[in-house]
């Protein structure tokens, strides 16, 4: 897995419930890759509501960015809602951004924690 990567994991629910299994997008650094046992994830999710907003990544699948993504529907990445899970919990890699979809997401994650 690298930074980018689209992939299948169980978010744990904010109120510390299970939580869904879902499509996310790795945000941690590929640095960090084979040292630590976890990875930050952003979630991704189906709800188009917040596709505008600043900390939030569309995607398009009617794009090749958007099909190189694995996703099955038109979704967005949002960097509002990150966590942190072991990588054995990934279940599988189903695609990855492309390097505009990647500078987008940098962009995102600017806004959504107010850093330059």
């Amino acid at each position: 897995m690298k930074r980018g990567d689209v992939v299948l994991v169980r978010f744990p629910h904010p109120s510390g419930l299970r939580g869904k299994k879902r499509p996310g997008v790795i945000v941690q650094s590929d640095r960090y890759q084979g040292s630590v046992r976890t990875v930050v994830v952003a979630e991704v999710t189906s709800n188009l509501a917040m596709a505008n907003d600043p900390a939030c990544v569309f995607i398009d699948l009617k794009t090749v960015d958007g099909r190189e993504t694995g996703l099955s529907k038109d979704s967005v990445a949002t960097m509002l809602m990150l966590t942190t899970v072991y990588v054995d919990r990934v279940e599988h890699v189903l695609g990855s951004l492309s390097a505009s979809l990647l500078a987008r997401m940098e962009d995102c994650i600017k806004a959504a924690l107010d850093v330059n």
